[in-house]
C-alpha cells in the first residue's frame, strides 16, 4: 500500500520548562492575616499553599527561566527561535515583557510581544503560536505564562487572597511537514460577564495645568464575584470541550490527560465528571500553588512531563478559562 504523505505544516512539540518562587505562604500563615483556617480554604478550593515572588522576582525573571528550561529540553540553539510569546496579565513592563525575555535569552532572531487575556492566556497564546507557525511564517516559538498575581491581591480580603500565586511555565513549540500534533482548538469570549473577574483600572482624577484634567494611572486590586465565576466555570468548559471532541472526531475516553487552568479543584472534579474523564487522569497541582493565572497550564505540564507521567503521543485535553470572561479548549499530542 502506499504511503500517505503529509503534505501540510503541522506542529511538533519539543520541550517544556517552568519556575516557582522560593517563598512559600501557607494557609495557616494566611490566617494570621486574615478570618480563615487551612481547613475552610482547603474544602472549598483544594489549596494548601501557594508561591509569593520575592522583592527581586517579577514575570521577567520568572518567564525567562521557564523558557530557558524549555529550551534546553528542546535541545535548540537560542539563534533558531522565531516567535516568543509572553501570556502575561501582570507584566513588570506595561509596554510588553516579553522583549525583556527575548533579550536575556539571547534570542536575536526572534520577534516578542505579550499576550494578555488573564487565566485564559497561555491557551489563547498557545493557538496563536501554533497558528504562525502553521501559516509558514515562523519555524520555531517559545510560549510562556508567567503572571505576578500576589502584587494586584487586597491581601485583606479573605475572599480572594487565598486563591493567587506566581509562577511560569513554557512550552517550545516547532513547525514540522511529517505530521501535526496540534489536532484542534475553540476559543470563546463573553465581555457581558467580564465584571464577574477584573483587575480595574484606578480612576484618580489629577491637573496638568488649569482647565486640563486627566487621569493618573495605577490599577486597583483583583475583583472578583467567585460564585458567577464558579457557576460560569463548570458550565462553559465542559460545553468547549465537548464541541471541540465533535468537531475533531475524538471522544473523551480517547484522552491520556485533561489539564484545566488549575483556580479550583471543585471545577476540576466537576468538569471531569461532566465529560466522564476519570480523576487519575485529571492533572493537578493547585494543592501547591493555587491559581498563577496564565502560568498553571504550562507548569503542571512541565512537572507531568518531567516525571514521566507526560509521555510520547500521549493525547492532551486542556481548557483556559477566567476574566474576559473569556475561555478556550485546544486538544494536542505531546511530542
Amino acid at each position: 500500500m502506499e504511503e500517505i504523505k503529509f503534505n501540510q505544516i503541522g506542529v511538533s512539540f519539543k520541550g517544556s520548562g517552568s519556575y516557582v518562587p522560593d517563598q512559600i505562604l501557607t494557609n495557616q500563615k494566611i490566617s494570621q492575616k486574615v478570618d480563615t483556617s487551612d481547613e475552610w480554604i482547603k474544602s472549598r478550593t483544594g489549596i494548601s499553599e501557594r508561591r509569593i515572588s520575592n522583592l527581586k522576582e517579577n514575570v521577567t525573571e520568572m518567564g525567562y527561566v521557564a523558557a530557558l528550561n524549555a529550551i534546553k529540553m528542546a535541545n535548540w540553539d537560542i539563534e533558531t527561535i522565531d516567535l516568543i510569546i509572553l501570556a502575561t496579565s501582570t507584566p513588570n513592563d506595561l509596554f510588553g515583557s516579553a522583549p525583556s525575555i527575548q533579550a536575556k535569552l539571547g534570542a536575536e532572531n526572534a520577534v516578542a510581544f505579550d499576550l494578555t487575556a488573564a487565566c485564559s492566556g497561555f491557551l489563547f497564546s498557545l493557538v496563536t503560536a501554533t497558528q504562525y507557525l502553521k501559516g509558514g511564517s515562523f519555524k520555531r516559538a517559545i510560549v510562556i505564562g508567567a503572571d505576578q498575581l500576589s502584587s494586584f491581591v487586597d491581601w485583606n480580603d479573605r475572599r480572594s487572597c487565598i486563591l493567587f500565586g506566581d509562577g511560569a511555565g513554557a512550552l517550545a513549540i516547532e513547525a514540522t511537514n511529517l505530521f501535526d500534533n496540534f489536532i484542534g482548538f475553540d476559543m470563546r469570549t463573553d465581555g457581558e460577564r467580564g465584571s464577574f473577574l477584573n483587575l480595574p483600572s484606578k480612576n484618580n482624577k489629577d491637573s496638568i495645568v488649569d482647565n486640563i484634567d486627566f487621569l493618573s494611572g495605577g490599577f486597583s486590586s483583583i475583583q472578583m464575584n467567585g460564585q458567577e465565576v464558579y457557576k460560569f466555570a463548570v458550565r462553559e468548559v465542559p460545553i468547549i470541550l465537548e464541541k471541540l471532541f465533535r468537531t475533531t472526531n475524538f471522544s473523551s475516553d480517547k484522552v491520556d490527560w485533561l489539564i484545566l487552568h488549575q483556580a479550583n479543584q471543585r471545577i476540576l472534579d466537576s468538569v471531569g465528571d461532566r465529560l466522564k474523564i476519570s480523576k487519575e487522569k485529571i492533572l493537578s497541582n493547585l494543592e501547591k500553588y493555587g491559581n498563577t493565572s496564565a502560568a498553571t497550564i504550562p507548569i503542571m505540564m512541565d512537572e507531568a512531563i518531567r516525571d514521566n507521567r507526560i509521555k510520547q503521543n500521549d493525547i492532551i485535553a486542556s481548557s483556559g478559562f477566567g476574566a474576559g470572561l473569556s475561555w478556550g479548549a485546544a486538544l494536542f499530542k505531546w511530542g
